[in-house]
């Protein structure tokens, strides 16, 4: 309830700046909320540190970068989304098997729309979960596919803790694993992430040409792994270049390389 009570306040801070009024002082803001300067002085502090506020001379508040920071993720999230839904629902019928959609945020993804099958097994939907690349069928394709500092650095800012005794903990043998990844064109998760959990994922790139996220099939079957993974990772990578092109994203020759010998 605290928690939930400190947000409220922290938005209700950032919904007093506008066009009209882009800078205001801390006691203003403490008059028009009526909040202690205390309290106030303590959320505009937190919001400072997550640069939502700058803080503009001795005296005055503003909207930090970080706003526009959110609403760039928002707006991207948004169109990767809705272009991709199509696709993902598409590719959850001919697969019969749950469906995930997901965004690179950083040095981690974000779930951003799925089909769910019934037969999953955590009751929850993953939609708006936040994870680690290290251990998820799609973090592992998006990491494999791209270049290997970069990768490295991901996993050694993020740390690799172990989620299911099949997780991967050593970043050698992980960089190994991403190596056969990019070669193979997608990724295999044997329960690294959840138990009795088996995946297979791809990357999405944008116009650009870096990978802006991921896609992936799972399920209970441990075959999504094993004989079916052939059939399925076709249809992922097919899917996941559907995506791509619909993002704007023409393929190198090296990835049509890729996608020629996957698909």
């Amino acid at each position: 309830m605290t928690t939930n009570k400190s947000l409220a306040k922290a938005m209700r801070v950032l919904k007093l700046f506008s066009a009209q009024e882009p800078r205001l002082s801390l006691a203003e803001i403490s008059v028009r909320l009526d909040m202690p300067k205390s309290t106030t002085h303590s959320i505009l502090k937190s919001l400072v540190a997550e640069g939502l506020i700058e803080k503009i001379g001795g005296e005055a508040y503003a909207l930090g970068t970080g706003i526009l920071a959110l609403s760039q993720t928002v707006r991207v999230n948004v169109e990767i989304r809705d272009r991709a839904a199509p696709h993902v629902r598409a590719l959850a019928d001919q697969a019969g098997e749950s469906v995930y959609l997901t965004f690179r945020e950083g040095d981690r993804i974000l779930y951003i729309y799925a089909v769910e099958s019934s037969r999953r097994l955590i009751a929850r939907t993953a939609v708006g979960d936040r994870m680690p690349m290290h251990c998820t069928g799609v973090g592992k394709a998006i990491l494999g596919h791209l270049p290997e500092e970069e990768a490295r650095g991901i996993l050694e800012r993020v740390g690799m803790p172990r989620v299911t005794p099949k997780t991967i903990t050593d970043i050698d043998v992980l960089m190994a694993d991403l190596r056969e990844i990019r070669e193979r064109g997608y990724s295999r998760d044997d329960s690294e992430n959840e138990m009795g959990n088996y995946c297979v994922g791809a990357p999405i790139y944008g116009a650009n040409g870096n990978v802006v996220g991921g896609c992936s099939i799972a399920g209970t079957d441990p075959e999504i792994i094993g004989a079916r993974a052939p059939a399925l990772s076709r249809a992922l990578i097919s899917t996941c270049l559907d995506i791509s092109r619909n993002l704007g994203y023409v393929p190198s020759s090296a990835i049509r390389a890729v996608y020629a010998g996957a698909l």
